[in-house]
């Protein structure tokens, strides 16, 4: 049979009978999983599957896969079954010795091709394998001989299954990504509290070890510099990767600086990091970028995932890679059919570890093996990069054929009770400077029917034994630390992310207030006339915060267009939801910057409240759904007061808060004042409502509403937190604290500005007509407004574009100023 013929990739039926983890050949259960199955008999019936259900609930709160449902296209929510895959301490290290080799063998292949390429050369490799593919990075290659050349891996991860033999095979390598370390520890975290009495009966070796050890390998490499430790940078593609909630978790553990592409910089042979405090320089990047997209300017792909001038960086011996970019290559599955032979030539021993059998179909031999036996092959790309509708009969060389295997399998939760399930197994290690050592756990995927696995988890348990030597990192020497309070080191792309997570907050509160508002004059029966002016005032506000259009404004008493567009703004593709979903996405983006109680309080409230927007039905449900989202916004207001840091951070997410309120508030009232005199009191009213300040007002001057007085609370009260004065004010203090010299003062602005607010006020206080002089003031708020917008871009510019302040030519900024 023709090679052409056989099954495409992956849509081959496994073959052989897979063995079971948990029992022996004898039917009889295993001596490592006796203590884990003897808790969960002793457990009511049912109880497990609550345990997976509080499991699903931790998962869901913690937002693992993305804020919001479906906030990564293709992600699908991560579950962990409540049943871990448990290892002997004698198979585990016999897996850790046998990675620990493939580890030590794919260092040489891939000094060898980067360097002297003698594989090639004695046709111990084919060149297809190695020149076509994407991976291998002609820019990185030095064939000079000598010592001290940089080591390619620093980290590797494996999948692997057992097959029908009884034995583990490897089914691939991971060099570049290496996903999953920090949901092993995040599954691992969450088993110890869901099934605590699990836990407990198996004796298993901890995780935090080999974290410690791969800590401690990063900054000793990195080094130190004149003010401290050198700075470690995780570079992540960003928040819209599958990934981003393991790159955070992981730079977090890890003490690294969590980077993106655009928060560094290549200059003078040398990679920095971009602060608020200028250009911070980065010794050492834990790359989670594939290799090819690192260099645009050598390597070509897509400017946004890398840093032009890195490789330079690297060359000159200023910047360390881990793992090195070029390690990509020896992913490919076509290599995994000459590594037995290679381990003989290289280390000169067997591999003890097989990989899954694969034949390599530029070999005329191995074609004929597949033809043979079509069914017992699936056939894959031998390197990446084959073109899309290409098959083997064009270029067998360019594919590889893999042997179908049944993975084993192992007890999972299916209802109420267990049932045997097949599992892949990804196992993690790092090279400590010595040697090899490899995480006493891993992640276990449990696989469909094909293999290929699904979004359910589990936990993986090795069991420990008393002589079980647990290994932790020596001390670090460094010299001391100063003392440094200074929020400088906060990346520009956070304080940016920051800002404008405070801004979207306050957007979505303001909104949620006007519509609010609305809603409990439109419920009135019958409208009065007052009723209907404050509508038709209302209606003003709630088009300039793009929450209906000019068409959907009341007219001769007709409110039914207004009243769809309210419901509208709630439902998908709406105001509302568009403003949940971009809060969403900048708190996932700030997530390296958030506790897990912060992230929590971040995320759950507003994922019922958008839950409760999208079914709202009725104007009750409506009204309730926007307290909620009014609840939510003061809740990120506590959360931030009370447990973040005076600094940068908290210094950028307020300031975003402040603008955005003194934005609104300006808007808010220009709007209301333009009625006329004759209706200011209700115009007032509505004012103290949307700022919450009545029961201030009432406490003060009863039941007497004057212009003068309301506008004090509302414009020119420092004390009020919802005053314009106020927002201003804390804009000031603010700026004031983050701004550095040489740049005019961004906080003399917003003094400005206050200055201006108070002079208003003091005009109606002054005024014979107060009510007239009120009405007066409705162009110019609207113009403060647009001026408090001016000053968050003049903030933009300097801290996150980090663009210079406009000057005329030979004419300096403060005299302009002064002027």
């Amino acid at each position: 049979m023709d090679v052409a013929a056989s099954p495409p990739p992956d849509t081959a039926a496994p073959r052989g009978t897979a063995p079971d983890e948990m029992v022996d050949g004898r039917g009889r259960v295993r001596a490592h999983w006796s203590g884990l199955l003897g808790a969960i008999c002793s457990m009511p019936e049912g109880e497990l599957a609550q345990r997976a259900q509080r499991l699903d609930r931790a998962f869901e709160e913690e937002g693992s896969a993305g804020l919001l449902p479906a906030a990564v296209p293709g992600d699908r929510a991560r579950r962990l079954d409540p049943v871990p895959l448990v290892l002997d301490a004698a198979g585990f290290e016999a897996l850790s010795a046998g990675l620990a080799q493939r580890a030590r063998l794919l260092e040489r292949v891939l000094a060898d091709l980067y360097g002297p390429q003698r594989l090639l050369a004695e046709g111990l490799l084919p060149p297809e394998l190695v020149f076509p593919n994407p991976a291998f990075l002609r820019p990185c290659r030095d064939p000079r001989p000598g010592a001290g050349k940089p080591r390619f891996l620093h980290g590797y991860a494996a999948d692997l299954l057992r097959g029908p033999d009884g034995q583990w095979h490897v089914t691939a390598d991971r060099l570049v990504a290496m996903e999953g370390v920090a949901q092993a520890l995040t599954n691992r975290a969450h088993m110890a509290r869901t099934l605590p009495e699990c836990t407990r009966a198996a004796r298993m070796r901890p995780l935090h070890p080999f974290l410690d050890a791969w800590r401690d390998l990063l900054h000793r490499a990195a080094g130190a510099g004149p003010s401290g430790p050198a700075t470690v940078a995780l570079l992540t593609p960003g928040v819209g990767h599958r990934a981003w909630a393991e790159h955070v978790t992981l730079a977090r553990d890890l003490s690294c600086a969590l980077a993106e592409a655009g928060d560094l910089t290549a200059r003078g042979g040398a990679l920095f990091l971009k602060t608020l405090r200028g250009l911070q320089p980065v010794r050492l990047l834990l790359s989670r970028v594939e290799g090819a997209l690192l260099d645009p300017l050598e390597l070509g792909g897509r400017t946004a995932l890398g840093v032009p001038g890195l490789l330079d960086a690297m060359r000159a011996g200023t910047l360390a890679v881990h793992n090195h970019p070029g390690a990509g290559l020896a992913e490919a599955p076509g290599l995994r059919a000459f590594l037995p032979a290679l381990s003989m030539a290289l280390l000169g021993e067997a591999l003890s570890l097989s990989s899954r059998e694969t034949l390599w179909l530029g070999d005329p031999g191995a074609r004929a093996r597949v033809a043979a036996t079509p069914d017992a092959f699936a056939l894959r790309p031998a390197v990446r990069g084959v073109p899309e509708g290409a098959g083997p009969e064009a270029d067998p060389r360019a594919w590889c054929a893999v042997r179908c295997m049944s993975p084993s399998v192992a007890p999972s939760l299916s209802g109420e009770g267990l049932a045997p399930r097949p599992v892949v197994l990804r196992m993690f290690l790092l090279h400590d400077g010595e040697d090899w050592r490899c995480l006493p756990g891993g992640l276990a995927r449990v696989a469909d029917g094909d293999g290929r696995p699904t979004p359910l988890c589990k936990d993986v348990w090795v069991l420990s034994e008393d002589r079980a030597e647990i290994r932790g990192p020596g001390p670090l020497s460094l010299p001391a630390l100063a003392i440094r309070r200074a929020s400088g080191d906060l990346p520009s792309r956070v304080a940016d992310n920051l800002f404008w997570l405070g801004r979207y907050v306050e957007r979505l509160d303001d909104s949620a207030r006007l519509m609010r508002a609305t809603l409990a004059r439109l419920d009135r029966a019958p409208m009065l006339p007052h009723d209907a002016a404050e509508v038709s005032a209302l209606a003003r506000c709630l088009q300039d915060a793009r929450l209906i259009t000019e068409e959907e404004r009341p007219t001769s008493g007709e409110d039914a267009a207004l009243r769809r567009a309210l419901t509208r703004a709630g439902r998908e593709g709406g105001r509302l939801h568009r403003l949940t979903g971009e809060v969403a996405r900048l708190v996932e983006a700030t997530r390296d910057r958030l506790t897990g109680d912060m992230h929590a309080a971040f995320t759950v409230p507003l994922r019922e409240s958008r839950a409760a927007l999208l079914a709202a039905d009725n104007p009750a449900a409506l009204g309730a759904a926007l307290g909620g989202l009014v609840r939510y916004a003061s809740g990120v207001a506590g959360v931030a007061a009370e447990n973040m840091v005076r600094g940068g951070a908290h210094s950028f997410l307020d300031l975003g808060r402040r603008l955005e309120r003194g934005v609104s508030v300006s808007a808010l009232l220009g709007h209301l004042l333009a009625e006329p005199p004759a209706r200011v009191e209700s115009a007032l009213a509505l004012a103290l409502e949307l700022c919450d300040s009545v029961i201030t007002y009432r406490t003060r001057y009863l039941h007497v509403l004057q212009p003068a007085p309301a506008l004090d609370l509302v414009m020119a009260d420092p004390a009020n937190p919802r005053g314009l004065a106020f927002q201003l004010s804390a804009a000031e203090i603010l700026l004031t604290g983050v701004e550095g010299g040489g740049e005019p003062s961004l906080s003399a602005g917003a003094r400005r500005l206050r200055q201006d607010a108070e002079a208003m006020v003091a005009e109606v206080t002054r005024a014979a007509e107060p009510a007239q002089a009120a009405n007066g003031l409705s162009g110019r708020l609207l113009a403060l407004k647009d001026t408090v917008g001016d000053l968050s871009d003049a903030i933009g510019r300097r801290y996150f574009t980090l663009i210079a302040a406009p000057r005329l030519l030979g004419v300096d900024t403060a005299e302009r100023g002064a002027a």
